[in-house]
Parts: structure tokens; C-alpha cells; sequence
């Protein structure tokens, strides 16, 4: 399977999830929302039932007060009551509306509150036709007297009116209490579900997430452990079964080690071929040189009172030339050797190889000043010989003096050393500073024998085969100063 595929699903799969919470938890939402409505409007059906029944209460005080007083202040409250019970009545249907039970129980209680009113009425129009005439009663007012409010037929009816808003209300609060508690447990639910998708969701994604960066870390660093081998020439193969995008960068890796390997393993027949090759030159071409050398010192030797003058200036000249060739010879072959053949490392210290070099090659009337400190190096001693012998080695034959100063001196960074050395010789054109370091290049004649234009050249290829780098910083007339790095293999620092 594809890693893109597996990062697809991995993605899709949380999608989905991240959807089906948010239609979960929009259902529970809406189920709570609807509990919380119904538990609002249930408080608006009980104080609505409670005004109601108040006002009817105050409408039967009201009468009552006047049956016993014939006072018409009293009827205040009642005609009050006719005017915003029906209202409330109204509201109360309206808030009730869903529920068919309650609004029989309050159809019930309308009728007889409006049974209650006729007869109230009825009392009411006779007491005040009674109040109006000379005797204290009326015919029809005591036949209602005795046939109805002495039988207590407006005492049953409210009290029937009073039953039924108990029983109203009694249903109302258990019907609240049920919402109450669906209410609470769709909450708890609500939350339960959210936290348990939301827990899935994220295992999913941590999952996914690890999983997926495991097979591309681990394989990736299979990748990187080859190319780390190959750059240290071990050519190994990875075995790599699957079968996604990562698996064409494997092949293509072990395509190029398979490559690598060929062509190291050619080059390799190759050099050995070259370095024989060159052994086979250079002692091929070395020993007619010897041969004519020695031919010239014989005629020297044999003939010398015979030649002119001129002959003898010619035959050291012919001398010359031959050194020159074999110093060429020579230097070619160390130059084409430099990287590919390995030189032992051993402990170094660079102070005591300079005054060494000094006995070997300063003369008598120059001073090699070597500044302190110098470090203690585990590197190639011969490569770091070659490469102070030569800079040294021009710094005096170049000089243009009978006198001068070489001086050395080192600056130590964290990863290398930084050696310079110095003369106070005639120096060198700006023009000339990066020509110095070509090979075969000089700006001495040719026929000087020590001047093969090969040495700063076999400096500059020692110096970057060890990664360093080397610059001459010098104009006419004012010295010269040669900067060179070396890689900083330390042992321990020199503290004589």
C-alpha cells in the first residue's frame, strides 16, 4: 500500500469521525435543547395555572363578600376577574398545546369556572333587584337562596374547580420532573459521547501519525545508514518489500551502490594500473637521465682539460636540465599519488618538525622564528612535512637577500588550525596569487633547476585533500605570507 494512500486513509478515517461527532453531539445538543424548552414552558404553565386559580379564588371572595354585605365594592375583584381569566384561559391553551391531557383537565376547569360564573351571576342580578324593592328579599332571590346557595351548589363547583387545578398541576410537576431527568441524563450523555469521540479521534490521529512516521523515519534512516556506508565506500543493498513511493528511492539507492561499487572497484583496478604504469615511467625515464648524467660527469672527468669554455658552461647546462627533468619526473609522480595512496598517521608535534625541517633546509644566514604555541597533531607527519618544507623552502630560495626571517605561527579554531607562515622577501604581485598554485607554473625562468613549478601545486592538492584550504596574502617588495588550514586531529596540547 502506498504511503500516500495509508496518510489518505489515516486522514479520511478522522474526517469521518470528526463528522460523526459533530452529528452526534448536534443530536444530543438539539435533544437538550428541547428538554430545556419544555422545562421552560412547563414553569410558564404553572405560574399561568397559579394566576389563573388565584384569580378565580379572588372572584368567589369577591361574591361572597357582597351576598353578605350587599356592598358593590366587593364586586371590584370579580368583574376583574371576568375580564382576565378568559385571557389567561387563552395563554393557557397556547402554552399547553402539545399536550392533550392537560388541556381536558383544563377544558374541565374552564366549564365549570364559567358554570360557576352563571350561577354566581344569577345571585348577584337577584340580590341587587333585592336591594332595589321595599322588603329585604325577593321571590327570586330566595328561591336561589334556599334551592342553591343553601345547598352549597357554588361551594361543590369550586371545589371541583379546585380538585381540578391540583390535579393539572400535579400532572404538570411529573411531567417536569421527567424532562428534568431526561434533561440531565442527555447532559451526562452528550458529554460521555463527545469525550468518547473525541478520545477515538485523537488515538486515531496519534496513532496514524506515529505509525506512518515510524515506517518513513525507520526506512528513511536505512536509507541514510547506506548512503553513510557508500560515502565511506561499503556498498550494501537494501532490502526494501514494500511497495510505495519509498521503495523507487530504495532501488534507485541500491541501483547507484551497485554503480558506485562497479566503478570504485574499476577505478581502483585502474589506479593500480597507473600506479605501476608510473613506477614503470618513472624508472624507465630515470635511468637514461642517470645514464646521460653520468656520461657528462665522465667527459667532464676525462676530457675536462680539452673542452673550451664555452663546452664546459654548456655540458653544466645539459646537467641542469637533466636534474630539472628528473625533479619533474619526480613531482609529477608524488602529485598524482597525492589521495589515492594513504599515508600512516602518527603523533606529530608540529614545533619540533619545523626546527627539524630548519636544520634540513635554512641556512646559516636566515632565522626561522616558530611562535608559540604550536599544537601536538595525530595526522600524516610526511603530507604536513611536505607541505612546510615547501612553503619554507621558497620563502628562502626566493628571497632575494642575503639575510631574512621565516616565521610560523598558528591560530586554533574548533575545528582546525590555522598555520602561517611568513617571509620579508620580495613578495608577489597580486596578479599572480592564484598562478603560483597551478602546476608547472613558476614565475622563475625555466632553466633555473630548482624551479619546477610543481611544489605549491602538490602543497594545494595535499592541503585540500585534507579539506583544508590555503591563500597567499602578499604585493611586490613587502613579503609574503602563505595561510593554510589543517584538519584539527588533536592529541594534546603542547605546553613546554
Amino acid at each position: 500500500m502506498n504511503i500516500s494512500l495509508k496518510i489518505t486513509i489515516g486522514f479520511v478515517l478522522i474526517i469521518v469521525l470528526s463528522g460523526l461527532s459533530f452529528f452526534v453531539n448536534n443530536k444530543l445538543s438539539a435533544e437538550v435543547n428541547r428538554n430545556t424548552e419544555f422545562l421552560t414552558n412547563s414553569e410558564s404553565i404553572i405560574r399561568n395555572s397559579a394566576q389563573i386559580h388565584k384569580r378565580i379564588i379572588d372572584m368567589q371572595g369577591a361574591f361572597r363578600g357582597y351576598l353578605l354585605t350587599s356592598n358593590e365594592n366587593f364586586l371590584q375583584p370579580y368583574y376583574l376577574g371576568m375580564k382576565e381569566v378568559p385571557a389567561l384561559f387563552k395563554e393557557q391553551k397556547t402554552l399547553i398545546q402539545d399536550s392533550p391531557i392537560q388541556e381536558r383537565k383544563l377544558d374541565s376547569i374552564e366549564e365549570m369556572h364559567y358554570e360557576w360564573i352563571e350561577y354566581a351571576n344569577t345571585l348577584i342580578e337577584a340580590k341587587k333587584r333585592t336591594i332595589n324593592t321595599e322588603f329585604n328579599f325577593s321571590k327570586d332571590y330566595l328561591y336561589l337562596f334556599e334551592n342553591k346557595l343553601q345547598k352549597e351548589v357554588g361551594k361543590k363547583i369550586n371545589d371541583e374547580i379546585a380538585v381540578k387545578f391540583k390535579e393539572f398541576d400535579a400532572h404538570e410537576y411529573k411531567v417536569r420532573q421527567a424532562r428534568r431527568e431526561r434533561l440531565t441524563q442527555s447532559i451526562a450523555t452528550t458529554g460521555k459521547v463527545s469525550i468518547t469521540l473525541a478520545i477515538i479521534t485523537l488515538t486515531i490521529g496519534i496513532v496514524s501519525a506515529i505509525y506512518i512516521t515510524h515506517i518513513i523515519s525507520k526506512r528513511i534512516s536505512t536509507m541514510v545508514s547506506l548512503a553513510d556506508g557508500i560515502s565511506r565506500g561499503k556498498f550494501d543493498q537494501i532490502n526494501d518489500k514494500a511497495n510505495d513511493e519509498m521503495t523507487k528511492l530504495s532501488y534507485s539507492l541500491n541501483i547507484m551502490s551497485e554503480k558506485l561499487n562497479k566503478s570504485f572497484k574499476d577505478l581502483g583496478k585502474k589506479n593500480k594500473e597507473l600506479d605501476q604504469f608510473a613506477y614503470v615511467v618513472s624508472h624507465d625515464l630515470k635511468a637514461p637521465l642517470r645514464g646521460m648524467y653520468n656520461i657528462i660527469n665522465w667527459i667532464q672527468e676525462d676530457l675536462g682539460q680539452e673542452l673550451s669554455g664555452d663546452l664546459k658552461k654548456y655540458m653544466e647546462m645539459l646537467k641542469g636540465r637533466i636534474e630539472r627533468l628528473e625533479s619533474l619526473i619526480s613531482g609529477l609522480l608524488e602529485y598524482a599519488r597525492i589521495g589515492r595512496v594513504a599515508k600512516e598517521k602518527e603523533e606529530v608535534n608540529v614545533r619540533e618538525l619545523l626546527y627539524e625541517i630548519g636544520d634540513m633546509i635554512v641556512p646559516d644566514h636566515f632565522t626561522l622564528e616558530v611562535k608559540e604555541p604550536m599544537p601536538v597533531l595525530f595526522t600524516e607527519k610526511i603530507r604536513l612535512q611536505q607541505v612546510f618544507t615547501n612553503l619554507i623552502s621558497n620563502a628562502v630560495k626566493y628571497h632575494g637577500g642575503t639575510k631574512g626571517t621565516v616565521t610560523v605561527e598558528c591560530k586554533e579554531t574548533d575545528s582546525y588550525y590555522k598555520f602561517i607562515v611568513k617571509d620579508d622577501g620580495i613578495g608577489i604581485e597580486p596578479e599572480y596569487h592564484e598562478k603560483i598554485f597551478k602546476i608547472f607554473q613558476t614565475l622563475r625562468e625555466k632553466n633555473e633547476s630548482e624551479s619546477t613549478g610543481i611544489g605549491l601545486a602538490i602543497v594545494k592538492k595535499i592541503i585540500e585533500d585534507k579539506k583544508g584550504n590555503i591563500k597567499v596574502i602578499s604585493d611586490k617588495g613587502k613579503g609574503a605570507s602563505f595561510e593554510f588550514t589543517w584538519p584539527k586531529e588533536l592529541v594534546k596540547e603542547n605546553t613546554e
